[in-house]
């Protein structure tokens, strides 16, 4: 059985939900987990902040909550942070009124002032205090897209030293469609060449076919440099999963998305991880095929083109997750679940990577 610790519990700390799981490691080893708080309902919107616990011992124990990212009584989530090879740790993340729900925004009813905006902060002391946030909105985002989200889960910097962070937006209707068709889900990453000073949009993804409908998506450079992409489908094409590559850093995608149906999971957000000793690309995310239980890590060494299932943890309801290499024989895998349903808990396991090969 593989070590277990409780970073967040639903109506604990000031918070009646915690979702959203994201996790890094710094410079020092220091797991840095967030997510965001809930402050007096589970759902998508209201008022929410991103919290943070801090673990100098792997992930067994962890540290006193903290709100690291606050928008009054508004909505500050979506946390997407990286660790930049200065040491420096990046949290992109989004903001917008507490009134914002997705099915206003899909509509196009909420003003523009109230809507998804995107902010950036650093931290430059292992994650104990962070920067004023500096809003990114601009360069990053259409004026006519309508909902917007970054990741979930943690972002990665290339080997070049670029910062590449996945999201997902809608694009207007057409015709007599109002905007809450799963069609007009689409995707995009934000690009940073100066550590995240200034930003730009890189690959595009809209297809409205309603056959791979992009939404949150999870990236990992892999050893040839290219930088392997895999996100939630919300359409009924083969799978709830797709997947793409880029040979440019996130620009451009080699082919649009495309089925990814080895990876057998329901409609949910799921993490990748490449390990480099060993050579072995991550994937986690629930099993069943309908429901958000069995959480699972699968793995695969032809850069996402086939997959196999290497550590299943329970048969528990389990949804959100992400992955951490927390030292050369530990991967950490801090993801949602719960006795009775996914959002009890945040909970964290330290997975020993001779499970995973």
């Amino acid at each position: 059985m593989t070590e277990a610790s409780t970073p967040f519990r639903a109506g604990r700390e000031g918070y009646a939900s915690f979702r959203i799981p994201a996790v890094v490691a710094t410079a020092a080893g220091t797991l840095l987990a967030f997510c965001e708080g809930r402050v007096d309902s589970a759902q998508d919107h209201g008022n929410i902040d991103i919290v943070l616990k801090r673990s100098s011992d792997g992930g067994r124990t962890w540290g006193p909550l903290q709100a690291v990212a606050k928008n009054g009584d508004n909505l500050a989530g979506n946390p997407a942070p990286v660790v930049l090879d200065t040491g420096r740790v990046l949290l992109v993340h989004v903001r917008s009124a507490a009134t914002a729900s997705e099915d206003a925004l899909l509509r196009g009813k909420v003003k523009a002032a109230d809507g998804r905006r995107v902010w950036v902060q650093h931290s430059d002391d292992d994650g104990h205090t962070w920067s004023s946030p500096k809003e990114i909105t601009a360069q990053v985002k259409k004026a006519s897209w309508r909902w917007y989200a970054t990741t979930p889960g943690h972002a990665i910097q290339l080997t070049t030293g670029r910062v590449v962070v996945p999201g997902n937006h809608t694009i207007p209707p057409t015709g007599t469609d109002n905007g809450t068709e799963a069609k007009y889900n689409s995707g995009h990453c934000l690009l940073s060449d100066d550590r995240g000073e200034t930003w730009y949009l890189g690959y595009i993804d809209e297809n409205t076919n309603g056959y791979i409908n992009v939404n949150e998506t999870t990236a990992a450079e892999l050893p040839d440099g290219r930088v392997y992409f895999n996100t939630r489908n919300d359409s009924p094409s083969p799978g709830n999963r797709a997947d793409a590559h880029s040979r440019d850093g996130g620009k451009s995608l080699q082919k649009p998305f495309r089925p990814q149906a080895g990876l057998v999971t329901p409609v949910v957000q799921g993490s990748l991880l490449q390990l480099r000793d060993p050579d072995l690309l991550l994937y986690s995310g629930p099993a069943d095929p309908a429901f958000r239980a069995l959480m699972t890590v699968r793995a695969g060494t032809d850069a996402g083109t086939t997959w196999r299932t290497v550590y299943t943890l329970d048969g528990l309801p389990a949804a959100y997750s992400d992955l951490v290499r927390v030292d050369a024989t530990t991967v950490g895998l801090l993801y949602e679940t719960g006795d009775f349903g996914a959002y009890e808990t945040i909970t964290f396991r330290r997975i020993p990577v001779t499970a995973l090969t």
